[in-house]
C-alpha cells in the first residue's frame, strides 16, 4: 500500500520559513505528479503548489514568489519550501500523489502536517 508521510510543520513567526517534506513509499514516485494542498480552519481545501514528473511547477497566486516546490526522485521525497510566511498561511498542509496504477490512476494523500504562523 502506497503511503505518503509529511513532516516539517510547526510554529513559526510571521516572516519566518519552514520546509515541509513528503516521503513516498512507492516506486512510481518519479513518474507521478506531486501536489501540496492546505486547509485553513473553516476554509475549503486549497491547492498550493504542484510539480509534474518533468519538473514543471505551478503555484497558487497567494504563494507565488514565497513558496517553492521541488522533488528528489532518488529519495522519493517532495518538498515545499515556505518563506516569508504570513498569518494567513496557517493551515494543515497535505501532500498528494497522482500517478499511474495497474487498473486505474493512483491517487494517495498524506495525513497532513500543521503549520501555524504567529502574527
Amino acid at each position: 500500500q502506497v503511503q505518503l508521510v509529511e513532516s516539517g510543520g510547526g510554529l513559526v513567526q510571521a516572516g519566518g520559513s519552514l520546509r515541509l517534506s513528503c516521503a513516498a513509499s512507492t516506486n512510481i514516485f518519479s513518474i507521478s505528479a506531486i501536489n501540496w494542498h492546505r486547509q485553513a480552519p473553516g476554509k475549503q481545501l486549497e491547492l498550493v503548489a504542484g510539480i509534474v514528473p518533468g519538473g514543471n511547477t505551478n503555484y497558487a497566486d497567494s504563494v507565488k514568489g514565497r513558496f517553492t516546490i521541488s522533488r528528489d526522485n532518488a529519495k522519493k521525497t517532495a518538498y515545499l519550501q515556505m518563506n516569508s510566511l504570513k498569518f494567513e498561511d496557517t493551515a494543515v498542509y497535505y501532500c498528494n500523489l497522482k500517478g499511474p496504477g495497474s487498473l486505474k490512476p493512483l491517487e494517495v494523500w498524506g495525513q497532513g502536517t500543521l503549520v501555524t504562523v504567529s502574527s
